[in-house]
Formats: structure tokens, sequence, C-alpha cells
């Protein structure tokens, strides 16, 4: 899909009157859970919640994937609904999850994203008052600005004393330029456009390998580990993933660093399937399959 459709097709403005479709449709005339705008200067997303007047004891923190180049939170909204959803199920007494809305290229090109996730953080660590009860989590771009972010800390002190409990990557574009990256018969996703919407992130003035902006460049073992949190790393991707080789290899350096990490990798899955599944699936299992283990996976590390 050209990036300028894609923009429109996931914006705000389609995307909610698709959710109040999908959800007419199940007999659901108003939302379950209470989510709000958070728009300030240098920081707009969407805060979900199921009591606002209560503190949180778990705040996932999203960023979505689209390319750098398409995509909000508000497409995603379904998905973080139900998430925030399966995560009361399991045992949470009020979770709550903020999802970013960055500047898409060309409007701006990094760091103004990386920038702007850092944003979102310090808010969400305003909010959260011990940092080990946030997850920070992301799809494709969105595990890559992640990524970047935690990278980012390592040299922080006034962050690095403040990561994460928890990171959650699904389909993570680990490297934005890998010769590694190749196409696959299923996935979706194709490795020339991908180097495209890539190199249109990185911009004109950073080098492709500079690993902040393309974090599978960073291969110090330190580094990761001082960049991992508390509690680690849980990984998803599809057996089918024109981005799997990088996951894998990133997964393989993090252990080497003495990390928790675990995965799952979907048989025959392609990119950002947990996502994916939700719409396509013709089961409420299949659909749930994938974020079920992702509450599963938050429950176990943040207890």
């Amino acid at each position: 899909m050209p990036a300028f459709l894609g923009r429109v097709f996931f914006s705000k403005h389609v995307s909610l009157p698709f959710l109040r479709f999908r959800m007419l449709r199940h007999g659901i005339v108003t939302a379950p859970l209470r989510w709000n705008e958070i728009n300030r200067p240098g920081l707009k997303g969407i805060w979900i919640t199921h009591n606002r007047q209560e503190q949180p004891d778990v705040i996932i923190y999203y960023c979505h994937g689209g390319g750098f180049s398409m995509g909000s939170g508000y497409f995603y909204m379904e998905f973080l609904l139900a998430w925030v959803s399966l995560l009361k199920d399991a045992g949470y007494r009020n979770p709550a999850l903020f999802a970013l809305e960055y500047t898409l290229v060309p409007d701006a090109v990094y760091p103004t994203q990386l920038q702007e996730t850092l944003a979102g953080y310090e808010y969400v660590l305003s909010i959260a008052r011990d940092s080990t009860r946030i997850c920070v989590s992301g799809d494709s771009a969105g595990a890559t600005l992640i990524l970047s972010f935690l990278l980012y800390i390592t040299d922080h002190p006034e962050l690095r004393h403040q990561r994460p409990g928890l990171a959650v990557m699904i389909s993570p574009w680990v490297t934005i330029v890998s010769r590694n990256n190749r196409d696959t018969a299923s996935d979706f996703l194709n490795a020339n456009s991908l180097e495209l919407y890539g190199r249109q992130y990185i911009g004109p003035k950073v080098p492709s390998d500079d690993p902040l902006v393309s974090p599978g460049n960073c291969k110090d073992v330190k580094k990761w580990a001082d960049a991992s949190p508390e509690k680690g790393w849980y990984f998803l991707f599809g057996s089918e993933e024109v981005l799997g080789p990088e996951a894998r290899e990133l997964i393989f350096l993090l252990r080497n660093a003495g990390t928790e990490v675990d995965y799952y990798e979907e048989r025959g899955g392609i990119h950002a399937w947990p996502v994916a599944s939700l719409y396509l699936g013709e089961t409420k299992d299949e659909r749930l399959h994938g974020l079920r283990d992702i509450a599963r996976a938050v429950r176990d590390r943040i207890s």
C-alpha cells in the first residue's frame, strides 16, 4: 500500500468509525473501557484505563507500527482495548495503557520520533511512580523506536535507573537496512519497500548503521545488558517474517548478554501476526491467541 493511502486508511478519522462498526456488529454500543487523548507540546497519545480515579498497577507503553510513514494508535484501538481487558482478566486491579502518536515521515525524520518516544516514557513514568510497573512494547517500526529508546537511556543516568520492568517486542524491525531482510512466500512485507521506508525515516544526515536509528547495528553485549528491562524481554514474530532473521539474531545477542529472554515464533505466522489475527481470525481463540500469550507474559513478569 502506498504510504499516502495507508496514512489515510489507518488514520483516526477512518479507524474510529471502523471500530464503531466492529463494535455494533457484535452488539456493543459503548466501549467497555475509557480512553482519552493526550495532546501536549511534544507529546500526543491515547490513554486507556479501567478507572481514572485509581493508581494503575501496571502500564503498557505502546508504539504502533506502519513503516514510520503510516499508522496510528487509533487503528490499533481494538487491539489495545482487548489487551487492557485481558490484563484485567489476568488479575490486575487497574491496568492502563498509553499509545504514543509519533510524527510520521515525511513530516519529520529521525531523531524526532525517538525524542517523542522519550517524552512518552517520561509521561508514563510520571503516572507509574515505579518504573518496574511499566511494560514497553511496540510492533514493527514501533518496536524499533522502543529498542532505540532502550539503547538511548544507557548513556543517560537520569533514565538508566528508571528502566521499565519488561519489553514486549512484536515483529520488531531490528535492523532498518539489512541483507537478512528477505522476502518470503507468505509475508505481506516486501524487503525492497521496507528499505525505502526505512531510509526515508533515517533521513539524509544520519548514517544507516547508527545503532540509535537502527538498533540491530549495536553488537555491544554490555550495552544490551544495560539497556534490558528489569524483568527481561518477550518477543513474538512469525516464522514467515521478512524481519525474522534479524529478530532471531537479537534474541541470541540478548541471551549472550545474560538477560532473561523468552520468545514465541508462530509457525507459518506473518508480520505482526498478533495484531493481524485480531482482525482476520475466524474464531475468538484465533483472534486472541497472541494477545493472551502477551497478557500472560506480562502477568508472569510484573506481579
